[in-house]
């Protein structure tokens, strides 16, 4: 008895540790605690430290259900039903051992991390079914043997029934959880129930009971109905129990939401095997997921057949997630068949429908954002050209009309990035200016002017034969998703591109920009609206992840990221369906040759490092030929780049050669942002030429020489998207090479490459007129000849 009370307090008493970790609290609140006289004295202590964290979990949610899902992460008690269909086999005869680690995984981390969980599952009924059938073929393989013709063995499995399978099976599965759970050091429980169990005051009592001191313990229960005994379903929707209505358990969700409901859980996860709530049945025609359901939807949906496995259906489970949601409990119905599906939905992430009883936001989904993209960009296609650029001269227009408007909201952002301590090279990115709004305005009426040209141009005509032409034209790509940080002026520039090429838009900017980002898209949807193509450009202001955004391959053709190393990289690396154009690093370098002017050289070096420093255009690394080494050349540029601010680093040939000398360089793939670069000798052309391709990333790459045969040397030789001589990087940029503005810098190799303007968002199809032609005419024999005649193309 006395082993036992110091079990259950040491076990409260790591619990109140854990909560006092989640809620931050300084070491004396547990050494409160841990003074404690008696077990109901730290038991008290341990309820009023959970009251603390939930109430600080749910400001946001007026003590209810969570509104949205980025709360989701606050979410501390959860309850987690998986349903048949999710952990039995297609052959509904064993369980998905490997679907069923991974949520066993999921809950463990969950639990580690100091949530506390309860699982309710399904599954007896398969792992017995798969016990009982091999015990049946034993039993039968004697009666086959003395009578070939018998056939019961065919029939074996509709000799097996559910209640006696679930007998035998409960165990089994119980042993399996155990063994998994086991392996992260986690204990668990086994809670068996019946269906009246809830509906009688005293049985119910110590079921919540057990339930709460197991919890306490920091066990995680399982539960499961006994379905050896359970009696048949009830046909009402809500029972009275003691007067009080509480919901009818006719399955595992109802079990679930009860359960949820009583425990007071923060997060009800009903784990099925379809994506979440369609309109109606997810094969019929016209389906659409619901991401985020409320009452108000009731009438909306059309619901189809139950499954196949269990007893519940997609009607049972809405009615659940509803009653639960009610009672302040939020809830998710999700695919428990999709990977990593609980840690994605505790993220965050838009996995499943979410349930809320807060109001519809105002915010238009993203995927009718999408679609909306779409039709904009069909019709921007179908609009003479010179209406496309009469929108951009609008948008121009608009720039510097609207300057007062625009620049008072980019002040709000700037006041809370300062507020926020954001570095100075940040703000500098944030801010606009009137000359800023002007530069940009002269931008996009040089954008406006290519309009006329790019879209539908013909690129290529060929007389495949008497009377059968092709012609390749250039047509846009579609929807674009552009995504990107801090730098506010991007917006206008790469909404003016998409007007000029004709694609749909989709922008997502960084929160830091959100004030000024909402002004230039008002800006923006007037310009459009001047064309009747208000939709084709959206501003995506939702809640939703970015890794959300990357998933919608039936929406976005093209991804281009604008932004940090790590933002551009990031995508790179989520984004598994959708192309994405962009350079991950901006590592440039410029080479000062032996035959270079020395007083050219300090301008393109100051110029390139100096001048924006933060730029992707910026130079990060000096080469230097060592001849120039020994004279005032090296000297006269270490102090102008000191009198710039600019931190210096060596590299290892430049280091051997100094006593004292800046520090050596951590790496020399390494893109600085800042006023900070590396110096390096090389001992000349081909040197230099291997280091940019050992160490650079295919950005934008200068030589300073006045021999014109190494200039045009390095220009060849050298693999980067820009290679420039006697000039500096900062050139590397859409508006100064005349295309108006970019969309981005792409180092790829294939489609656009460098400063991406409105060509890079084209692609072509190929139109093909015949008269009556058939392919089989022009085999063996068929009477029909190739002329493949290139024609004159007029434009």
């Amino acid at each position: 008895m006395i082993l036992g009370r110091q079990h259950r307090r040491l076990a409260v008493m790591s619990n109140c540790i854990r909560i006092c970790r989640c809620l931050k609290t300084y070491p004396s609140t547990i050494r409160q605690c841990g003074a404690a006289r008696s077990y109901s004295q730290l038991s008290s202590m341990q309820l009023d430290l959970k009251r603390a964290l939930q109430s600080a979990d749910s400001q946001s949610v007026n003590g209810s259900s969570f509104a949205d899902r980025s709360q989701l992460k606050y979410a501390r008690r959860l309850v987690i039903k998986l349903g048949s269909a999710v952990i039995t086999r297609e052959d509904e005869h064993g369980i998905a051992l490997g679907r069923l680690a991974s949520i066993v995984e999921q809950v463990a981390e969950c639990h580690q991390e100091g949530r506390e969980c309860i699982m309710v599952t399904s599954g007896a009924v398969a792992f017995g079914k798969q016990k009982l059938t091999h015990e049946l073929l034993m039993s039968l393989s004697m009666r086959e043997t003395l009578s070939p013709n018998d056939h019961a063995r065919k029939d074996v499995r509709t000799l097996l029934k559910a209640r006696a399978a679930a007998a035998v099976g409960q165990s089994g599965l119980m042993s399996l959880y155990d063994a998994m759970f086991s392996q992260y050091g986690v204990k668990i429980a086994q809670v068996l129930v019946t269906k009246p169990d809830f509906y009688n005051d005293e049985t119910r009592k110590n079921l919540f009971s057990t339930l709460s001191e197991l919890i306490s313990m920091n066990i995680v229960p399982i539960i499961n109905t006994n379905d050896a005994v359970t009696p048949p379903p009830q046909d009402d929707d809500l029972i009275k129990s003691k007067g009080k209505k509480v919901i009818s358990i006719k399955d595992n969700d109802s079990l679930a939401a009860m359960l949820a409901a009583e425990v007071s859980a923060d997060l009800l996860i009903l784990m099925s095997d379809v994506d979440g709530i369609f309109t109606r049945p997810p094969k019929q025609e016209g389906a659409k997921m619901i991401w985020t359901y409320n009452s108000d939807m009731a009438d909306v949906i059309q619901f189809g057949k139950k499954s196949t496995v269990g007893t519940g259906g997609m009607d049972s489970k809405v009615q659940a997630a509803t009653w639960a949601l009610n009672r302040g409990v939020s809830v998710v119905i999700c695919n428990g068949m999709q990977e990593k599906a609980i840690k994605s939905i505790v993220l965050g992430r838009k996995i499943g429908t979410f349930f809320t009883n807060a109001p519809t936001a105002n915010a238009t989904p993203v995927e009718t954002l999408a679609e909306n993209a779409r039709y904009g960009s069909r019709i921007l296609q179908k609009l003479p050209a010179a209406d496309r650029a009469s929108a951009i001269y609008a948008l121009a227009e608009l720039l510097i009309s609207k300057q007062a408007t625009i620049l008072d909201a980019n002040e709000k952002d700037i006041a809370i990035a300062t507020k926020e301590g954001t570095a100075a090279p940040l703000i500098s990115r944030l801010s606009l200016t009137p000359a800023k709004l002007k530069s940009l305005a002269i931008g996009l009426k040089q954008i406006a002017e290519t309009s006329h040209t790019n879209v539908g141009k013909v690129l290529k005509r060929t007389k495949i034969s008497e009377n059968l032409d092709l012609t390749q034209v250039t047509v846009p790509i579609g929807v674009l998703l552009v995504i990107f940080e801090s730098r506010p002026d991007c917006l206008p520039q790469v909404a003016a591109l998409a007007l000029s090429s004709a694609n749909g838009l989709l922008l997502k900017g960084g929160k830091e920009a959100s004030h000024s980002n909402k002004a230039l898209m008002d800006v923006v949807k007037e310009a459009l609206a001047t064309v009747g193509a208000q939709d084709a450009i959206s501003l995506v202001s939702t809640r939703e992840e970015i890794s959300d955004l990357l998933a919608m391959d039936n929406h976005i053709d093209l991804i281009i990221p604008r932004g940090s190393s790590d933002l551009v990289r990031s995508i790179q690396d989520q984004c598994a369906h959708i192309p994405v154009l962009g350079h991950a690093e901006g590592i440039c370098h410029v080479y000062v040759d032996k035959d270079a002017n020395l007083e050219k050289a300090l301008t393109i070096i100051r110029d390139s490092k100096c001048d924006y420093p933060a730029a992707c255009n910026a130079m990060e690394t000096l080469l230097i030929h060592e001849d120039l080494f020994g004279g005032p050349f090296f000297n006269e540029v270490c102090d102008m780049l000191k009198k710039e601010n600019v931190q210096l680093f060596s590299g290892p040939k430049l280091s051997s050669r100094l006593t004292f000398g800046p520090p050596r360089a951590k790496s020399l793939k390494h893109e600085y942002g800042e006023l900070a670069c590396t110096i390096e000798l090389v001992s000349g052309m081909d040197s230099a030429i291997n280091h940019i391709h050992t160490y650079g990333s295919g950005h934008t790459e200068v030589i300073v020489t006045e021999n014109s045969e190494a200039a045009t040397k390095f220009q060849r030789d050298v693999d980067s998207a820009c290679v420039f001589h006697n000039a500096s990087s900062r050139f590397a940029d859409g508006f100064r090479f005349g295309l108006g503005a970019e969309v981005g810098i792409s180092t790829a190799r294939i489609h656009a490459r460098g400063p991406v303007g409105v060509e890079g968002l084209l692609t072509t199809k190929w139109i093909l007129k015949g008269d009556g032609h058939a392919a089989a005419e022009f085999a063996e024999g068929g009477g029909r000849t190739y002329v493949h005649e290139h024609l004159p193309v007029d434009n």
